[in-house]
């Protein structure tokens, strides 16, 4: 019988096509993970430039939101913030001061919450923690253990953060000559007006030595962003009133 055979596909044929298939589910694999990749890059590029630009802005996010929690734990551990002194309002001796000065010195361990420091002018207020070492100023401001608590009638040293963990000194560098700064202890409300502020070597020890009256030395790193110097802000104390109560 005669007739017309119908070609076949050759198994060559057949394994062509079905590389084919393969190669071009292989292109869209790798171009579905590239366009994931490319999305997550650019995701992660603009978070990272939000975080910048907060961080040049403000200060550095996540830090601060892990000093905030510590702040918010400490804050029922330290006197409120202290009242501005009415005319006429009852004041502290000396002696009464230095006397509860050393009390307190005496119960402190590293870490302990100290007091509390406000700074009207710039609209701060911030639990102090004895320390200055790194684990201490993730937690706020540190008190230099090197020197009295306020009210000894020395040189009371501060050091805190100005970019990262809270920046509670970031905007120290606009206190002006008169300008308060409120300090509440657990035995007396502090009143000190800044001197001077200056700019000095990190290894300007001298800043905390005793000057012969009772001040207040604040410290922190300068310029934002660097180690390089030392913002420091010299204060004097006004006058010292019992200590402000909770209500």
């Amino acid at each position: 019988m005669s007739g017309t055979a119908v070609p076949s596909r050759s198994p060559s044929h057949h394994a062509g096509g079905d590389e084919r298939s393969h190669g071009r589910r292989v292109r869209e694999a790798v171009r579905a993970v590239l366009r994931f990749v490319s999305a997550v890059m650019a995701v992660s590029g603009t978070l990272l430039v939000a975080d910048a630009a907060t961080t040049l802005l403000w200060q550095e996010p996540l830090s601060a939101l892990l000093t905030a929690r510590e702040q918010a734990a400490l804050a029922a551990t330290v006197p409120p913030q202290a009242p501005v002194p009415a005319p006429g309002a009852p004041t502290l001796s000396d002696g009464e001061l230095a006397a509860g000065a050393r009390e307190e010195a005496g119960k402190l361990r590293p870490g302990d919450a100290v007091g509390r420091i406000s700074l009207p002018t710039l609209d701060r207020s911030y639990a102090i923690v004895e320390g200055t070492d790194t684990d201490t100023l993730r937690r706020g401001p540190g008190h230099y253990p090197k020197t009295p608590l306020p009210g000894a009638g020395e040189s009371v040293g501060v050091a805190g953060h100005r970019t990262t963990y809270g920046a509670p000194f970031r905007t120290v560098d606009r206190l002006r000559r008169g300008d308060p700064i409120d300090v509440a202890m657990p035995y007396a409300s502090l009143r000190y007006r800044v001197e001077e502020v200056r700019i000095v070597s990190p290894r300007a020890l001298w800043v905390v030595e005793p000057r012969g009256y009772e001040r207040l030395v604040l410290t922190a790193c300068h310029p934002l962003y660097s180690a390089a110097q030392r913002i420091v802000v010299f204060a004097r104390l006004e006058r010292a009133s019992p200590p402000a109560r909770r209500d």
